[in-house]
């Protein structure tokens, strides 16, 4: 690693901790000038955290949220990545699928819950839906106007080289999609984690961070409330950058060299 990027890593360290130092000042301002029972301080929710981590409610909650986070995401990128391949080789497929995607990602995903409720009934199977169909979008979009990009030329010689098509999507199309893949892939888990937290929230059933912030709502819990927070924003920081970014930099090294 050359002293350039070590320069560059170490801003980014200091620009990451720097601005999370921020959201935790202002967070204790609020906390100073709102009465505790409204906005309690950064080290009482630390303290109220410190005891819930070692409570077996909260490994369940995280268990179950980590579980459909898993299913819901995981499917999303299966089909995203599917079909945008897929439509890479049908042109009119690839215009069907693009007005479908256009329509159906103006509705928040969130809004879907009732309708999975009825069909599927109480459970996680509709968060799961709930969380794919967020998560498929910008998957999808993210492989389709990629594979648009490819050169006409390269996929005209591997054709004359006699490429199926299973061979032009599997040496011409994933490897050119692939950066445009791993974007699509951390915005895909953006939309997927915010709609996993509402839908678990919203259907209040079984163990999950979502309920867990939704009963101390309920009770009136604010420093629940802030501790579940932390937690779900804590979280979903460390998987994006301790797994999608490392997963990022070991398909693309080659542009990190």
């Amino acid at each position: 690693m050359s002293t350039v990027q070590r320069m560059t890593g170490a801003r980014k360290h200091l620009a990451s901790v720097l601005g999370v130092l921020l959201i935790l000042l202002l967070w204790q301002v609020a906390a100073w000038s709102l009465p505790d029972f409204l906005m309690p301080g950064v080290p009482a929710v630390l303290a109220r955290l410190a005891d819930d981590i070692g409570a077996s409610s909260f490994h369940q909650a995280l268990a179950g949220t980590l579980s459909r986070l898993g299913a819901g995401y995981g499917l999303a990128l299966l089909a995203g990545i599917g079909f945008g391949l897929l439509a890479a080789l049908l042109s009119f497929f690839r215009e069907v699928l693009r007005s479908a995607i256009v329509i159906l990602q103006a509705i928040p995903s969130i809004a879907w819950v009732p309708l999975f409720l009825i069909l599927m009934g109480f459970g996680s199977a509709p968060i799961i839906v709930v969380v794919a169909l967020a998560a498929f979008f910008p998957a999808a979009l993210s492989v389709m106007n990629a594979t648009e990009s490819v050169q006409r030329v390269h996929v005209s010689a591997a054709r004359v080289m006699g490429a199926t098509p299973w061979g032009l999507l599997r040496r011409v199309y994933l490897p050119a999609v692939m950066p445009e893949l791993i974007t699509g892939a951390q915005l895909a888990f953006g939309n997927a984690w915010r709609a996993l937290i509402s839908a678990e929230m919203l259907i209040g059933f079984g163990k999950g961070l979502g309920r867990s912030l939704a009963y101390s709502g309920e009770i009136a819990d604010m420093t629940g409330v802030m501790a579940n927070i932390l937690v779900i924003a804590v979280l979903a920081a460390l998987i994006d950058q301790l797994v999608l970014e490392n997963l990022k930099h070991r398909l693309l090294r080659y542009q990190y060299v």
